[in-house]
């Protein structure tokens, strides 16, 4: 899987391996049913990734070098963490989280987990009024106020029951715009199931549900 050069000073990591456990989940051209992906996004969350070596450079030039050889056990996430912490990107601690904006490129919501998980993350949940204040905040002082940016929560198991895939439970506190979910359907057939922030009325990164194949910015967490 290749992602483009967002620009030429830096370049985009090219760290995915192909889909593993037989789930195509990325290319949103095969959907199957929600309930059936969901399933099958959830068994990919547990498989194990391939790790092949490769670099990056990311936003400060700094370059990254990937572990190398196959994983054992939870070996390529405790890999792939260690190699997060090393880069000087700055991570937004919230409690006993860890926050990385993902702004390389953008993608749908399968392919923002799926970046998320292979460096040893997931994409972000929100628990609390604080956290999700302290996550505004922090987009907003690196210039990203008005991007949208995904987050883990979906309904994909059963319309209108969020829950965060980050951690399977489901959702409590909530931040929603007016009149949100909606699960509004577009003229292609395809529903809104996925769970982004996005400042739609100027009145602060407020929640959203969004047609999953949407391709954007996204927040992981560790």
């Amino acid at each position: 899987m290749n992602y483009p050069d967002i620009t030429s000073t830096y370049t985009v990591p090219n760290l995915l391996p192909p889909w593993p456990c037989g789930s195509n989940r990325a290319n949103m051209n095969s959907w199957t049913g929600t309930a059936r992906s969901i399933i099958l996004f959830l068994t990919l969350s547990m498989c194990l990734f391939a790790v092949r070596s490769q670099t990056a450079v990311p936003r400060t030039g700094h370059k990254i070098n990937e572990p190398q050889g196959e994983c054992n056990n939870n070996n390529c996430v405790e890999d792939s963490a260690s190699v997060i912490n090393k880069w000087s990107l700055p991570l937004l601690r919230s409690g006993d989280k860890k926050l990385y904006l993902g702004i390389f490129f953008k993608a749908n919501w399968y392919k923002s987990a799926q970046y998320c998980r292979y460096h040893g993350m997931h994409l972000a949940s929100i628990s609390s009024q604080e956290e999700n204040d302290k996550l505004e905040k922090y987009i907003k002082d690196n210039g990203l106020g008005h991007e949208h940016f995904w987050t883990s929560g979906t309904d994909q198991a059963e319309e209108g029951s969020f829950f965060w895939l980050a951690n399977g439970r489901p959702i409590g506190f909530t931040n929603w715009n007016a009149g949100e979910p909606n699960n509004f359907k577009y003229e292609n057939g395809e529903e809104e199931h996925c769970l982004e922030l996005w400042n739609r009325d100027g009145k602060g990164l407020k929640w959203n549900d969004s047609p999953c194949s949407f391709e954007t910015f996204f927040v992981c967490e560790m």
